[in-house]
């Protein structure tokens, strides 16, 4: 079976909501089986103008990574990024 991947871009307007979040957030990531790959605004951006922080997560396959996102608990965290926080997120199957 394929990893799944949870790519996100985050846009901080607000650094406090982002601490609420990512303290609620990456605890619910080893819950659900999620790896933190890669985390931090570092990302060399050789093309287009997307800035911010940028997360790779790896779940055990993409259906993972989608009971995650979709749990009530991770809702209610993004509820809370929401309000501070401008995110693209994806989540793709691995090869």
């Amino acid at each position: 079976m394929s990893k799944g991947y949870l790519i996100a871009n985050l846009r901080v307007d607000d650094p406090e909501i982002f601490q609420k979040f990512s303290s609620i957030a990456l605890p619910l990531i080893e819950k659900y089986g999620g790896k933190l790959l890669a985390r931090g605004p570092q990302a060399d951006r050789h093309e287009g103008t997307v800035s911010g922080v940028v997360t790779l997560i790896e779940f055990e396959s993409k259906s993972a990574a989608e009971e995650f996102y979709f749990s009530g608990e991770y809702q209610a965290a993004k509820a809370i990024r929401d309000q501070g926080v401008d995110t693209d997120l994806m989540i793709i199957e691995g090869m």
